[in-house]
């Protein structure tokens, strides 16, 4: 089964802005373009990936904002979340959290670069523990040490 997670806007600003192409940010999100993954995602989060990724300061190509989020939606699933009562500090990232918490029974997984502005689970995790875990469970080819 294909993992779910959730991908915080920041490894895909991370991965529009890396010059390789096997960086942690990057790999993540050719699995997520290649089908290796199921997103999950709520209208907010499109929204939040709208505005950061199309920021004047990045200079995103816009054909490379569509190659992520149209992955987003052609493997995706929509989550609509039930509050989870946690206050984070950054309200903009609730939505993340929340969507996480509502397929964390079917071992959903967030994936952050900034794993500080979320409470310490184990289900929240970098772009490089998730390669670990996808490499793990033979979805992605083990990377030579």
């Amino acid at each position: 089964m294909k993992p779910y997670v959730v991908i915080d806007t920041n490894v895909m600003v991370s991965a529009l802005l890396s010059k390789h192409t096997d960086t942690a940010t990057v790999l993540v999100m050719n699995a997520v373009t290649d089908g290796l993954m199921t997103p999950l995602y709520h209208r907010y989060i499109l929204d939040e990936y709208d505005r950061v990724l199309r920021r004047k300061k990045f200079g995103f190509r816009e054909e490379n904002i569509r190659r992520f989020v149209d992955a987003v939606l052609k493997y995706g699933l929509e989550v609509t979340p039930t509050p989870t009562g946690e206050i984070l500090p950054d309200v903009d990232d609730q939505i993340f959290y929340e969507v996480t918490m509502e397929k964390r029974d079917e071992d959903a997984r967030l994936v952050t670069g900034n794993l500080k502005h979320y409470p310490p689970r184990s289900f929240i995790v970098t772009p490089a523990e998730m390669l670990a875990i996808l490499e793990e469970n033979g979805i992605l080819p083990a990377s030579n040490p």
